[in-house]
């Protein structure tokens, strides 16, 4: 089979061809990959900027969708033959974090576990996964979008943790790539129309007004210059960050109604600082999300991806471009230059 391992400590990505991997514990399951999402932690992981598994070559990706092609001996809720997703987190069941149904934070499990960073993942054309990382796709979902459904299942547990948010407060998204995309469909899906979308790539720009969600669509330079002009029209009760530029979520902060939340979404390098003035946030009340990762959010990932539909979860219109395994130096190109939305791997 074919695959794109990454050695960390060469900091090189290569095209490879591998044995198919047998399925030797008997609460594994094989999954012959038809859809791999290229991810911006993988962009980072490349560029030795995300931390990775450093002591051994590993296959990318950790967004991935497929058919089971083997099962395990022990495996009950999955067969050959079915179309599934696969959450690439998992925890060690055994720490407070996991107990109290928070495995993103597990130091055992979690991200020194994960499908596609610290073991192999969807770029390839078979992947292990344990039974309980995989979920078998419900009807009306294709395996084209159910390669979404890892990204949405983060966006999933962003939105649990900043709901309420009303239909009629005014939102920002700070990014218009695939995620910031998504926001505009979860948002305008929900009922939400005061929303506004800044992305200094007008390409990208031009890829969300397909979507015809009559939402409004500026630079950052616009949006500052508006801001100025009118700064009533111009203030938010929520802002997503889905850019993790640390200079625009500065200037999120002090865009922010009274009361107002910031979301961040966005990952910045981890060296990355921001300022935030401390009265500020007392004296708006202001409230600050992080969001890392999808616990158990999975199946509301799916339950969003069927409710969306072709309406919103065409690649088209999300300007989200299909290549093979063999094409992998353009499909990082285009997506580094910001012509396209995402890349996505058709196996």
């Amino acid at each position: 089979m074919e695959a794109l391992r990454f050695s960390f400590k060469e900091k090189k990505l290569e095209l490879c061809h591998l044995n198919v991997p047998q399925v030797t514990d008997p609460n594994n399951v094989l999954v012959k990959v038809a859809y791999s999402g290229i991810c911006g932690t993988d962009l980072h992981i490349i560029a030795g900027e995300f931390p990775c598994n450093q002591f051994a070559e590993i296959t990318l990706g950790h967004e991935f969708s497929g058919t089971v092609a083997e099962v395990g001996h022990d495996v009950i809720s999955l067969k050959e033959g079915d179309k599934v997703t696969v959450d690439p987190n998992s925890g060690c069941k055994r720490c407070s974090f996991c107990h109290a149904g928070k495995p993103h934070f597990c130091k055992v499990g979690c991200v020194v576990n994960t499908l596609g960073i610290y073991k192999d993942g969807g770029w390839a054309n078979y992947v292990l996964c344990p039974e309980e990382q995989v979920h078998l796709l419900p009807a009306g979902i294709s395996l084209e979008q159910a390669v979404l459904t890892e990204p949405v299942s983060c966006m999933a547990h962003g939105w649990d943790l900043i709901s309420p948010v009303c239909v009629g407060e005014k939102v920002l998204i700070l990014g218009a790539g695939i995620i910031g995309t998504l926001w505009v469909c979860i948002l305008h899906h929900q009922g939400h129309r005061n929303v506004f979308v800044s992305e200094p790539n007008t390409v990208r720009l031009e890829l969300v007004r397909k979507l015809n969600t009559g939402y409004v669509l500026l630079t950052p330079d616009q949006l500052r210059k508006n801001r100025d002009a009118d700064p009533c029209k111009y203030s938010f009760d929520v802002v997503i960050d889905c850019s993790g530029s640390p200079p625009a979520i500065e200037q999120a902060v002090t865009f922010l109604n009274p009361g107002g939340k910031l979301c961040i979404f966005g990952v910045s390098p981890p060296q990355s600082k921001i300022q935030i003035t401390p009265f500020d946030i007392y004296r708006k009340e202001i409230k600050i999300f992080g969001v890392n990762i999808n616990p158990f959010t999975f199946p509301k990932a799916m339950g969003l991806l069927g409710a969306m539909g072709n309406r919103y979860m065409n690649f088209n219109n999300l300007g989200i471009k299909l290549f093979p395994l063999n094409q992998y130096s353009d499909a990082i190109d285009q997506l580094k230059k910001g012509s396209i939305a995402k890349a996505v791997f058709k196996m």
